[in-house]
């Protein structure tokens, strides 16, 4: 199949409407002042998405619940930390199509409900805790199985919804850029499940436009992320009917691993820096460590200087920000 056949294949995918597309662009003139860059700073503002929060992962689920509903599904499952903000957004989806959510956390149940967690209550979402990462599939999995037994039909999302079907609302995401008007020369973005990272790279190839994509890590090595963000462009060729290397996404592969310090869901001082500049210079919220940290790489880039002046330089924002409130 030829770019136009998959690009029209890409935008005809059903999908449910979660919040109003396109999310705006915003200069951030301030905080590009502030950190000494010379290239011109935009904001993606995928934080901003009025449905259920927002965040990037509202996005994957238009497509991903929309696979759901049109199978005829009654319960979405899905899994994260206790404040994942995936989880809230996938028990949200469910919320409006009218299913059940189960959610597996790993972590120990709040003694108070805060942040993520309080808005997984008020959707109504059943929340099963375990002790470990590696215990969320195998509990999905017996959620799964239980309902099944009792004449109930779910549906697993998958850890960020990171899916090839889920990426191709990122992929949809750039076609969005090129009907907005703005093409930048690098899009800087926070990447951990790899939907995300996948999605923007494949879109890239798809419409044509020579952007460079740069995943900063919240917790996995450069070469785990690669593994997964790969795979996920792999299936996205599959499902849109593309040769495999067609759109380039292990060719054009750019992630940084320098930026989780201790690991996920710990700030650095370099993140609590960036929060802080992007806040008081452009009202901008992040949460504490995952979109701050890829803010901070970008921050750190710019002070390097490796981004030229003249370059249109795009943070892409990926919500998060309930997580202020945790």
């Amino acid at each position: 199949m030829s770019l136009t056949g998959a690009r029209d294949r890409l935008l005809s995918l059903p999908s449910v409407e979660l919040g109003t597309l396109p999310t705006s662009i915003d200069f951030a003139w301030r905080l590009r002042d502030a950190i000494g860059m010379g290239a011109r700073l935009v904001v993606k503002r995928d934080d901003a998405l009025p449905f259920g929060f927002g965040g990037n992962k509202v996005r994957k689920l238009t497509l991903v619940a929309a696979e759901a509903r049109d199978q005829g599904c009654d319960t979405l499952i899905t899994c994260g930390g206790v404040q994942s903000n995936h989880a809230r957004a996938t028990a949200s989806a469910a919320a409006r199509l009218g299913m059940a959510c189960h959610i597996v956390a790993n972590g120990k149940k709040p003694e108070k409900f805060t942040g993520n967690a309080l808005l997984n209550s008020l959707l109504g979402a059943h929340v099963t805790y375990v002790a470990e990462r590696t215990d969320r599939i195998p509990g999905m999995e017996a959620i799964a199985a239980s309902l099944r037994a009792g004449g109930k039909k779910p549906y697993i999302v998958p850890l960020g919804a990171s899916t090839p079907l889920g990426a191709m609302g990122f992929a949809r995401g750039i076609g969005e850029l090129v009907y907005q008007g703005i093409v930048p020369d690098v899009i800087v973005s926070a990447s951990s499940s790899g939907g995300t990272q996948a999605g923007l790279i494949a879109g890239c190839a798809l419409f044509e436009v020579p952007t460079r994509v740069i995943g900063i890590s919240a917790d996995d090595p450069v070469d785990e992320i690669r593994k997964v963000v790969t795979t996920i462009g792999s299936g996205m060729e599959d499902q849109l009917g593309l040769a495999h290397g067609t759109l380039g996404v292990a060719d054009r592969f750019e992630a940084d691993d320098r930026f989780f310090g201790e690991g996920y869901g710990i700030p650095t001082d370099a993140s609590r820096e960036a929060q802080r500049l992007a806040a008081s210079t452009e009202a901008l919220f992040t949460d504490h460590w995952y979109t701050a940290k890829a803010l901070s790489a970008l921050i750190a880039y710019a002070r390097a200087g490796r981004f030229k002046d003249g370059e249109t330089v795009m943070f892409w924002h990926t919500g998060g920000q309930v997580g202020l409130f945790a």
